[in-house]
């Protein structure tokens, strides 16, 4: 794979190559028999004209024309401050692709949209176990949330 990569929002025609990075994220962090997604759901949720907009998704691309990895967030309206929060929900990169800084250049993406949108701040989860990652967000300035710790209660 080429070290020459752009950054860009992802465009409809990108559903397939997305939605198969989105595979091998949920594989990698052991949910792909609960992953549900499909590129009409992109489409519909965000990539499509038209589209509710319920994300924003970046995309690096190779000179090749491959998407070695991608960023998605969506933003949450307001907080104590009455100014919105930024949410990484995910970022991955392919593994032959990784320590070619793409995931640099995608989170600099995310913060740029952040800061486009007025945001106060960007959070995002990460596994516990997921120490390369833990690394990563560290030396991009980010830490773990002293003030809160993430709960979750299924509505099922």
């Amino acid at each position: 794979m080429t070290s020459v990569y752009t950054v860009r929002r992802a465009l409809w025609q990108d559903a397939p190559a997305l939605l198969a990075l989105m595979r091998e994220l949920a594989r990698f962090e052991g949910y792909l028999d609960q992953f549900r997604v499909n590129e009409n759901d992109l489409l519909e949720r965000g990539l499509g004209e038209g589209s509710t907009r319920q994300f924003v998704a970046f995309v690096a691309e190779s000179g090749s024309g491959a998407l070695p990895g991608y960023a998605v967030v969506h933003t949450i309206a307001f907080t104590y401050d009455l100014r919105p929060t930024l949410v990484l929900k995910e970022l991955y990169v392919d593994g032959a692709a990784r320590g070619l800084g793409i995931g640099h250049a995608l989170m600099a993406a995310v913060m740029a949209e952040g800061k486009a949108q007025g945001c106060a701040r960007l959070k995002w989860d990460v596994l516990p176990g997921n120490l390369r990652a833990q690394a990563f967000y560290r030396s991009i300035k980010g830490a773990p949330d002293t003030q809160w710790q993430g709960w979750i209660r299924k509505l099922e």
